[in-house]
């Protein structure tokens, strides 16, 4: 048993979860398609955190064309490579499970404004520039991939 939690305390990265429930996110998603990798941005309104230790996750809720779409992200995950915080809101309950009954501007959440919501962000943001690094890694390897993959010669048939 202490195997696997030392296992899983390897896993974990510092600053990973710097949101909370009610915040307005954009989780910069890795995806990777056959040979090529591209970075995905979803950008909705965090409804959930579940979970503990590296097994935890959190579920982003956003309305495309009309439509509501979850997402449920690993916070520890590799393929995330950051969560950038639009906006903090302001909020009373840990699971905003009724939002989804919600429709239009009864969806929205009220911002947090104020000293604490000015030091939450910038703490937010300086903990999303050191991610920046790793993204800028992850776009030059593709880069660098793609080019490899367009120098060499096709097979003829």
């Amino acid at each position: 048993m202490d195997l696997i939690r030392t296992i899983e305390e390897q896993q974990k990265r510092e600053g990973a979860l710097n949101f909370s429930v009610g915040d307005t996110v954009k989780v910069h998603f890795e995806i990777i398609e056959g040979k090529t990798k591209r970075i995905q941005i979803f950008e909705g309104l965090v409804i959930a955190i579940k979970n503990t230790g590296v097994r935890k996750t959190f579920t982003v809720r956003k309305t495309s064309y009309g439509v509501g779409v979850e997402r449920v992200f690993p916070v520890y995950s590799p393929r995330v490579v950051k969560v950038e915080v639009v906006r903090v809101g302001k909020v009373r309950r840990a699971k905003l499970y009724y939002i989804r009954d919600k429709i239009g501007s009864a969806a929205k959440v009220k911002e947090l404004v104020g000293a604490k919501a000015t030091a939450y962000l910038k703490w937010s943001r300086e903990l999303a520039q050191a991610s920046e690094a790793k993204e800028e890694a992850i776009k030059a390897e593709a880069k660098a991939e793609n080019a490899e993959a367009a120098a060499q010669p096709k097979a003829k048939k």
